[in-house]
């Protein structure tokens, strides 16, 4: 959460209640203040997900609304999309909408009413139900919803505020927020996409009316791959410094926590080395999959998937269990060889033991790679050790150059 005194809200030189703005973290720190664990996977995916009646207007006594028209909008359209979505009125009666403290209102009826009502009354006052049902008093007395008490005034008209028509400062701070792999990768989307636009005018006016708004050098080298001539328009100012918040890789290293790990093996394999490896793996709290050729035993373990049936980018890295025995099984496999170049091609971690490095030559893959780990059965927690600490960064960026001439 960014709390943000009510006097502080112009000191940002944007407006707050334009929801394409955010605040940079280095000019209100975020503040932590409780933690949601995802305890089970639903039983039932449409009765506990597709169900779900998600609503700004659910809030608890202490929230109110602001005045950010979009905001104003879905306090209106989320209750009238949940209608005809869910089938009526009383969709907060299904199971997974119930609150967890039970609560009355003055609703009655209506189409797949669940609740079974008693008395005459549904409203207040009354002096048939002894005054029941009541509206809980205020927060501040009895723990009701209550409306911040603010001065409103000025003249009601059908504009755009003018505070809304920044639309680039925000997108110039952010490209020049992250680190050049980053800002690579934006580069090649937006090549990508925009190669797949049909009309030549439309390429054009993206380059020269939004991205040469953002960044001059971002929109001379779409424009150029694009076959388009270099933009003519100026860059945003930007007031603010940039914000490495922002950016996903500068934070710097991260932990191997719930990384899908693919331990590769044959029938071949030696089982003790790939237990010593999942057990490694289960201890720091990554996720180990065991993968082969087929789903046939392999030294008694029961493979999870075949190479086919789950291929590499359903994982972050790959560990190639090859002990010290023979490997042909792997490098005479075209499957073998397609994953793990696909993997080399994806910049993920590749750690390789035995003859399981037979399966690298044979998909011309360089031992000397960054984030290519190899050794011997005798090495293993040498390899697992640079295997651990090159998985923390989730992808091995140096590689990239090298991993353009890989056919995957």
């Amino acid at each position: 959460m960014q709390i943000v005194e009510e006097r502080d809200q112009r000191a940002f030189g944007f407006d707050l209640l334009d929801p394409t703005k955010l605040i940079p973290e280095e000019a209100v720190p975020v503040k932590l203040i409780g933690k949601m664990t995802l305890n089970r996977n639903p039983d039932n995916f449409f009765a506990e997900t597709e169900q779900v009646a998600f609503h700004p207007g659910h809030v608890v006594p202490g929230i109110d609304f602001t005045d950010d028209p979009l905001l104003q909008g879905r306090l209106f359209s989320y209750t009238d999309t949940q209608i005809s979505r869910l089938g009526g009125p009383n969709f907060h009666e299904i199971p997974i909408n119930r609150p967890v403290c039970p609560f009355a209102n003055l609703q009655r009826d209506a189409m797949h009413r669940q609740a079974i009502d008693v008395g005459q009354a549904s409203y207040e006052p009354n002096s048939l139900n002894g005054g029941w049902p009541r509206e809980t008093g205020p927060a501040a007395t009895e723990g009701g919803f209550d409306s911040y008490s603010e001065m409103v005034e000025g003249a009601k008209t059908r504009v755009r505020s003018g505070s809304f028509s920044d639309h680039f400062s925000q997108a110039a701070l952010f490209y020049r927020s992250v680190t050049d792999v980053e800002r690579r990768h934006i580069r090649d989307a937006y090549v990508f996409e925009l190669g797949k636009v049909t009309k030549p005018a439309i390429r054009a006016r993206v380059v020269n009316e939004i991205l040469a708004r953002v960044d001059t050098a971002l929109a001379t080298e779409v424009a150029e791959r694009l076959g388009l001539p270099p933009p003519a328009g100026e860059p945003a100012i930007v007031a603010l410094p940039p914000s490495p918040a922002l950016s996903l890789l500068a934070r710097g290293k991260l932990s191997v926590r719930a990384r899908k790990v693919a331990l590769i093996a044959t029938p071949g394999a030696d089982t003790r080395l790939i237990e010593r490896v999942r057990r490694a793996l289960t201890d720091a709290r990554a996720v180990p999959v065991l993968v082969a050729p087929t789903l046939a035993p392999v030294g008694g373990l029961e493979p999870h998937a075949t190479l086919v049936g789950m291929p590499s980018v359903m994982f972050d890295a790959v560990f190639i269990c090859g002990g010290d025995g023979d490997g042909r099984d792997l490098v005479h496999s075209s499957d073998a060889r397609h994953f793990v170049q696909e993997a080399f091609k994806h910049l993920k971690a590749i750690a390789a033991i035995g003859s399981g490095r037979q399966l690298l030559g044979a998909a011309h893959l360089p031992e000397h790679a960054d984030g290519v780990c190899v050794g011997h059965a005798a090495d293993l927690d040498q390899v697992l050790a640079k295997f651990f600490d090159t998985l923390s960064e989730h992808r091995v960026w140096s590689r990239e150059s090298l991993a353009e001439g890989v056919p995957a």
